[in-house]
Formats: structure tokens, C-alpha cells, sequence
């Protein structure tokens, strides 16, 4: 099978190389080959590559500068979304795509579930939730993945940032009314590529195999933890696994109006995993048990 993998250096794309590679051949294009808010050149792309399945790994994830460029947010978020999801209708493929919790407002206290009534409170939300609703009106087998908070060992995240702070401050303040599930880029990837596996047999099949389990699903860590939580656990985790050991700076949890900031958050953005659980036997492992793996090198 050949599979054309969007966004090669970013956190999970960077992980998809290794995952995907077992499942065919893999062509991975990132942004200084393709730039997806050139629809013309994606289109290009598509219809020279002619592959079997697309996974979009691209996106622009900027959330608080998406506030002051949210044109360029909605061409990478979007409108490239749909316009992947038609070149791959026109060349049989399927589609595999990422969004995010950042779709939901935060109102609920309880995980949030596929079928809940998307109501994004920024900018990035926005366009990420137009991407999904881009694909949904193409008749193309797709599935797409929404995670939460990921991190990772490249790129800018949270997990790096702390890691960083440690070295640099003596005190760190740290949101603590915002709850989600940190998840790993990695697990991201391999979870990406057991959903895939699943629906492997031949091309055809491939493709008839996603159209029938073809929708949203969420895929992130289980359990939940806020902002403080996770930045504690970091520092804690890579104390029992680093051999370079970092300063002990002290942690004060704050409200997130003592840290404003461009673009809203939402308050609570857990995500229910059931649904690939029941569909592929997908389960996701715990935040704590993630962040461990991830450390631990």
C-alpha cells in the first residue's frame, strides 16, 4: 500500500514514519516540501503521488498566535482538510486526519464523547472543527483521531517547556483549572498505525474496511490531570529516569486569569476512548503510564 504521510516533522508525524513504515510505502512530505495552504500544490501532490491512504498529520498549531492569523489558521485546518479528503475520493484512497479537544467549550465535567455538540471557544478550535466538517462532506472513507495536550521529544510542548523552566527558575507557576489528558506523540502513532493494520488485507479491502468504520474517534491517554498536575508529574517522573539531574523549583498552582493569554481554553477537555476501544481493541494506556514510557527513554 502506498501511504502519503502530511506533516512529517511535527510530533506525531515525526512518530507516524516509524509506525506506518511496516504497513507500505511510505512518502513523507513535510512543510519545506509542501505547503498545505497552497491548495494548488497539494492537489498537484495528491494526483502525482496517486496513494492509497492519506494521513494528515499537518496543522497549524500555534493556538494563541492562531488569534492574530486565523486566515492561514482555516486555509492549513480547515479547507486543506477537504480538499485531501477529494483527491483522495478521486484516487479511491481513504483519509486519516487529527483534530483536537480544543473543539469542545469546556462546559461538561463528564469526558466528552464523539457525538457531543462540538462548540469551540477559539480560533484554532474553529478551524480544526471546520476541517472535520470539510471531510464529513466528502464521500470518502476516512477516520479521524482527536487528541489531547500532546507532547513529545521534539517540537514546542508542554513536557519540553517544563523540562527547560526546571533549569532556569527557582519558582514555576502553573495553571490548575484546566483539565484534560496529556498524550503522547508516540502513542498517537502506534495507535494510528493499529487502526490500520486492522483494515490491511488488500487495497480494496482496505478501503471498503475504513468506509465501514469510518467517523470521529478520540484517542488520547486516560484518565485526567490539569495543567499543574502534569508539570508536577514531569518533574517527578524525569527525576527517577534522568541521569542529568534537573533543580527542584517550586511549583505554585494558579487560576488560569493569573495567566492570560490570546486564546481562550476550555475548562475540562477529557475525551472518552470507548468508542475505538469497542471498534478496533485500541486501549489507550493512562497519562502517568505514557509520560513514564516516554521519559524512561
Amino acid at each position: 500500500m502506498k501511504i502519503l504521510l502530511l506533516g512529517k516533522n511535527g510530533q506525531v508525524g515525526w512518530e507516524l514514519q516509524r509506525t506506518l513504515s511496516p504497513l507500505g510505502d511510505v512518502i513523507s512530505l513535510g512543510r519545506n516540501e509542501l505547503d498545505l495552504a497552497n491548495f494548488t500544490a497539494l492537489r498537484e501532490t495528491v494526483r502525482s503521488i496517486e496513494p492509497q491512504l492519506i494521513v494528515n498529520a499537518a496543522a497549524y498549531t500555534a493556538v494563541d498566535k492562531a488569534e492574530s492569523e486565523a486566515e492561514l489558521a482555516m486555509a492549513i485546518n480547515g479547507t486543506a482538510p477537504g480538499i485531501l479528503a477529494e483527491e483522495a475520493a478521486r484516487c479511491k484512497a481513504a483519509l486519516i486526519h487529527y483534530s483536537t479537544d480544543y473543539v469542545f467549550d469546556g462546559s461538561k465535567t463528564t469526558p466528552y464523547v464523539e457525538d457531543d455538540e462540538p462548540n469551540p471557544i477559539n480560533v484554532y478550535g474553529k478551524t480544526k472543527l471546520a476541517g472535520e466538517v470539510a471531510i464529513a462532506q466528502v464521500e470518502v472513507p476516512y477516520l479521524i483521531f482527536r487528541t489531547s495536550w500532546v507532547y513529545g521529544s521534539r517540537g514546542k510542548n508542554f513536557l519540553l517547556t517544563i523540562l527547560r523552566l526546571a533549569k532556569e527558575r527557582e519558582e514555576l507557576k502553573i495553571v490548575n483549572d484546566q483539565i484534560g489528558s496529556p498524550t503522547w506523540s508516540r502513542m498517537i502513532a502506534e495507535a494510528t498505525a493499529q487502526a490500520i493494520a486492522q483494515c490491511n488485507s488488500t487495497s480494496t479491502r482496505y478501503r471498503s474496511r475504513i468506509t465501514e468504520v469510518a467517523g470521529i474517534y478520540h484517542l488520547t491517554a486516560a484518565e485526567q490531570t490539569s495543567w499543574y498536575g502534569f508539570a508536577k508529574a514531569i518533574l517527578e517522573t524525569n527525576a527517577q529516569f534522568s541521569t542529568d539531574a534537573l533543580p527542584n523549583p517550586k511549583l505554585l498552582p494558579i487560576p488560569s486569569v493569573e495567566y492570560p493569554t490570546p486564546a481562550g481554553r476550555p475548562t475540562y477537555s477529557v475525551l472518552k476512548n470507548d468508542k475505538i476501544n469497542k471498534i478496533f481493541a485500541i486501549k489507550i494506556p493512562d497519562w502517568q503510564s505514557q509520560l513514564r514510557m516516554a521519559l524512561s527513554g
